[in-house]
């Protein structure tokens, strides 16, 4: 029996807790440590059995590790954890700020082909599996255009915002995608839409004692950057219902490819959509999938940066190729 892929996690919040979710679902994988920049003895994990450590010991397990799953944020634990991490390990990473992939691949791709590991950035679903399929529509259906709707989800980014605000005592938002927008989209009409147009937005908030409905309200509707942009709703509850109705973090989207082919031009749409019942929970799994994925390829003896657009389908599975040859094909 092959050996199984020995896969150590960086970080354990709700990415790390699903990743560690998720590997247990993998028999072809084992968990052998969490590393964290807490104190070992302060973090409790979902299997107790499983060791941590403290991330500044992590280059002395640079021979125990087949793969790393980086589970911080973007903004500021991969830009820096990620480059050095690159140097030591194959890693797996979800980078989402899509601007600066660039960038970040450059940064990730140098200490990785030195040492010899594969780097795999901006796995998730977006970017990610909706990158993959942005690709297909572009590749499949060149005249056409591209659309992207995201939700109904948690944004994470805008609930802190509306918590900033003066009176608000919890709060979060969710990002809908309009129905008739997608229903002009998927008639092959492919219409230019606005931000607007495309998005409306919904908050759930809580009022601290003092606080005035209308400001509030006001305040955030106009919110630059945020909300002034969009068809925003803002719905006043109480605590009770708060905590009962709006603690978990869905999520998901929709890409749509619209374009026309053939020598009668006939109208053509693919399209690919999530429902996440957990954010945090699907985009660890993504990570887990591809783990696997760069393990074989550094196997295979591959090195330096890639992203999920680099990635044969099949090196996602634990089956062999003859297997997917026979059940899926």
């Amino acid at each position: 029996m092959t050996a199984p892929i020995r896969v150590a996690i960086a970080g354990y919040g709700n990415l790390g807790r699903g990743a560690q979710a998720a590997i247990k679902q993998s028999p072809d994988m084992q968990l052998v440590g969490v590393f964290s920049r807490r104190d070992p003895s302060s973090v409790t994990l979902i299997d107790a059995s499983v060791p941590v450590y403290s991330m500044d010991d992590i280059e002395h397990y640079k021979n125990d590790i087949d793969v790393l799953i980086l589970c911080g944020g973007s903004k500021s634990d991969l830009p820096e954890q990620g480059p050095y991490l690159a140097s030591l390990f194959n890693i797996v990473d979800s980078f989402d700020t899509h601007a600066n992939i660039p960038d970040y691949y450059a940064a990730l791709d140098t200490p990785a082909t030195q040492a010899g590991k594969v780097a795999l950035l901006s796995v998730g679903w977006d970017p990610g599996l909706f990158s993959i399929n942005r690709l297909y529509g572009e590749a499949i259906l060149p005249a056409g255009e591209t659309y992207t709707f995201w939700g109904k989800g948690l944004s994470q980014g805008h609930s802190d915002a509306v918590r900033r605000v003066a009176g608000v005592k919890s709060g979060v938002q969710y990002t809908l995608p309009s129905e008739s927008a997608m229903a002009r989209v998927r008639s092959g009409e492919q219409p230019q839409l606005t931000t607007r147009e495309k998005h409306t937005r919904e908050c759930f908030i809580v009022l601290e004692e003092s606080a005035d409905a209308d400001t509030v309200r006001e305040a955030i509707v106009t919110m630059p950057n945020y909300f002034a942009d969009f068809d925003t709703s803002v719905n006043f509850i109480d605590q009770a219902t708060f905590d009962a109705e709006h603690q978990s973090m869905p999520h998901g989207g929709f890409v749509i490819r619209s374009g026309v082919s053939g020598a009668e031009q006939a109208n053509q749409v693919l399209e690919f959509s999530l429902k996440l019942g957990s954010n945090p929970g699907f985009t660890s799994s993504v990570l887990v999938a591809y783990a696997r994925a760069a393990f074989k390829m550094n196997q295979n003896g591959e090195q330096g940066a890639r992203t999920v657009l680099d990635v044969a389908p099949g090196l996602l599975s634990p089956k062999s190729p003859a297997q997917l040859r026979k059940e899926l094909l």
